[in-house]
């Protein structure tokens, strides 16, 4: 049942992705805030439209975001994380000694056994390092190396081509790296995962058997300790900081309807200002005031017309959208900024049937294209046999081809009448003499 649990999650996750990423294009509308983060890539999550991006091929260290990928490879390998129990060894935390790295106080639970959900809340609400090497020591069998190979191996299944992972918990590695794109792919998925939503959702969490509480690096959606960072509708995900890759978030947002990412890395790790936060929020408030999904085609609204070839007459069929087209455009966008524009051929071959690929139509707002989608035949068409047959003959009599062969077999023919003819003189030249002979 496991098994066939990720399985179902990974095609859900794949299906959002590649939905999205394959089939639409990012337009950086007017945002007119300067951004503090080196890399942006704004999403909306219910089409997997890129609304804003900066930089988001650039290769990035992800610090802390990468206890998604963490919490994905435990998640999927632990069968019971509420009554799994693992035990809290010394020389699994002694890695981390004087990297000045964050920590969710498992340093005071040496020699306890602690549950894996409680773990996955240090991990995930405190952003802990020691959770991290904790997790990875026990799914790993013992080795660390293990876990790390089949966080790669899953971020390969993902489809994360530009990510690599050298450890659970983000501490910098020059081989540790990934990008905007990948990173949603992770974070994606995760979100399909039992209990993410919720853990990474979390400002404050009890473990068992404590009376001081695990608090959120994430002061988006911290009320209490948020400050000018805290955003009402922002849910989760993850902060991550180190002096290479810079002050990181990767979160969301849902109100009225709407959700979005917002992934910012690589702001400013030099003061307190957490660059990326701010950037995150102000992107995801101006994406609910200012953005909305309008339709641009309906599945019974015909595009374009098209000639048909081999019929008894001029026939043209329309063409239809496969499937209804929405974007995420300016709640005040101008109609006129709006263009649809076909990619058909000039003529068509019948026979047609109706429902049949025969183009593509590209939606086109300010002239940056931002959705493509098929273009089907309304109707059938049936082939004329004696049409077909004029143009094939026409096809052969207009062709090079033809006439190369022709004039070939013309001097063949003309070759093989003079033989015949010197044969037959020959034969007769033979006659006359014998016959003088005579």
């Amino acid at each position: 049942m496991k098994k066939f649990t990720k399985i179902l999650c990974c095609a859900v996750a794949l299906m959002i992705i590649l939905s999205s990423v394959l089939s639409a294009s990012a337009i950086t509308y007017n945002y007119d805030k300067k951004l503090e983060s080196e890399t942006v890539l704004l999403i909306n999550m219910d089409t997997g439209i890129p609304v804003l991006e900066k930089n988001v091929d650039m290769i990035r260290f992800p610090a802390s975001l990468t206890m998604i990928m963490t919490y994905i490879v435990v998640c999927e390998n632990v069968d019971d994380i509420y009554n799994t129990r693992i035990e809290i060894r010394q020389e699994v935390l002694d890695p981390l000694l004087g990297t000045g790295s964050s920590m969710s106080g498992l340093d005071y639970k040496v020699g306890e056994k602690v549950t894996v959900v409680d773990l996955l809340n240090c991990l995930m609400v405190t952003s802990g390092s020691d959770a991290a090497l904790v997790l990875a020591d026990y799914v790993g069998g013992g080795d660390t190396q293990k876990f790390v190979d089949m966080m790669n191996e899953k971020a390969q299944e993902l489809g994360c081509e530009n990510t690599h992972f050298t450890n659970p918990h983000g501490l910098h590695d020059e081989d540790h790296y990934s990008t905007a794109y990948d990173l949603y792919k992770i974070a994606t998925y995760a979100l399909t995962l039992p209990l993410f939503s919720e853990i990474s959702d979390t400002s404050t969490y009890y473990c068992e058997g404590d009376d001081y509480p695990l608090v959120t690096t994430n002061y988006m959606i911290d009320f209490n300790r948020g400050g000018d960072y805290y955003y009402t509708y922002a849910k989760g995900i993850k902060t991550g900081a180190t002096e290479q890759a810079g002050r990181c978030i990767i979160t969301s947002a849902i109100a009225d309807g709407y959700a979005y990412m917002c992934i910012c890395l690589g702001a400013s790790y030099d003061t307190d200002y957490n660059g990326a936060m701010q950037d995150a929020k102000q992107l995801l408030r101006w994406a609910l005031l200012n953005l909305e999904l309008s339709r641009m085609l309906t599945t019974d609204t015909p595009v374009c017309e098209a000639e048909v070839n081999f019929t008894t007459s001029n026939k043209a069929i329309l063409l239809y959208p496969a499937q209804t087209v929405n974007t995420i455009l300016p709640k005040d966008y101008n109609a006129e900024d709006v263009k649809i524009v076909p990619d058909v051929e000039d003529a068509i071959d019948a026979p047609i049937k109706k429902g049949d690929i025969v183009g593509k139509a590209t939606v086109y707002y300010q002239d940056e294209a931002v959705q493509t989608v098929d273009l089907v035949a309304g109707e059938d068409v049936s082939r004329s046999n004696f049409a077909y047959a004029m143009y094939m003959f026409k096809v052969v009599l207009t062709s090079w081809y033809f006439w190369v062969a022709f004039a070939v077999a013309l001097v063949l023919v003309i070759v093989y009448i003079s033989l015949v003819s010197n044969v037959k003189n020959s034969k007769k030249q033979r006659r006359v003499k014998k016959y003088r002979r005579m």
